[in-house]
């Protein structure tokens, strides 16, 4: 064996090494990530409890801004366990897969915005051509799930407008979850799929920050890629392509 393939061979293993070091430091990560999250919810739950026995114990002797700081305590308390809740779903989305089974993405779509419970306002249209997709229903239920909740969430008003549409290319279908509300500028296109961000204050707009980092992660997972397009002031279309085979129905 002359040197050049040797060296060949010393570099194929370190990389081998690497990509396994690699897979155990996101495994790891990802461990953490689930224990850390069941264990903080034990003392949280203490806090809010605590809190409400006082408000119970100390009655009348309790002042009207007393109780308005513990109501903002028990409310600061559910943040971090939707927060929380955010961290375990991230966890989950990339280890985490289910059988394929035939999703007809149309039902699929209105029975998400159900469970949402919009008010009477809010207007759903589901363009044409939506597949019967063989494919992981609960991963592809919570991408739209967070895209309509964020619509709904950050829309500014009740009568918010969404539309869902689907076009299929070779090996993807190509989705897009599009609303008339405020828009997001360009500047932030990119860090709203990041960890724990909001464009909004949360004493406004209430949220983790981990729905889209979530959904980067359940498409990215799968094979698929994420963007949006988008302008302050003219709503926003986030798009998603998603694997699965489209079964023909006789």
């Amino acid at each position: 064996m002359d040197d050049s393939q040797k060296t060949k061979d010393a570099l194929l293993e370190e990389l081998q090494d690497l990509r396994k070091a690699l897979r155990q430091n996101s495994a790891d990560l990802e461990q953490f990530t689930y224990v850390a999250s069941h264990d903080l919810r034990a003392p949280l739950r203490g806090i809010s409890n605590l809190s409400q026995w006082l408000e119970e114990d100390l009655g009348p002797q309790l002042s009207q801004g007393s109780r308005r700081q513990m109501e903002l305590l028990r409310g600061r308390v559910q943040r971090m366990e939707g927060m929380l809740d955010g961290l375990l779903d991230y966890s989950r989305a990339g280890r985490v897969h289910h059988k394929p089974e035939p999703v007809p993405v149309d039902r699929l779509i209105h029975e998400t915005l159900e469970r949402l419970a919009p008010g009477p306002s809010a207007r759903l249209e589901v363009g044409p051509g939506m597949p019967v997709l063989v494919t992981e229903r609960p991963a592809l239920q919570q991408v739209f799930q967070h895209l309509l909740s964020n619509a709904l969430k950050h829309a500014g008003r009740e009568d918010v407008r969404i539309r869902v549409e689907v076009e299929a290319t070779p090996a993807f279908h190509h989705f897009s979850v599009a609303d008339d509300g405020q828009g997001i500028s360009s500047r932030y296109h990119e860090k709203i799929w990041s960890p724990f961000q909001t464009l909004v204050s949360r004493d406004k707009v209430e949220g983790a920050g981990m729905g889209l980092c979530v959904i980067k992660k359940l498409v990215e997972s799968r094979g698929g890629r994420t963007w949006v397009e988008s302008a302050e002031g003219a709503g926003a279309t986030f798009h998603f392509t998603w694997p699965g085979s489209e079964e023909r129905l006789t």
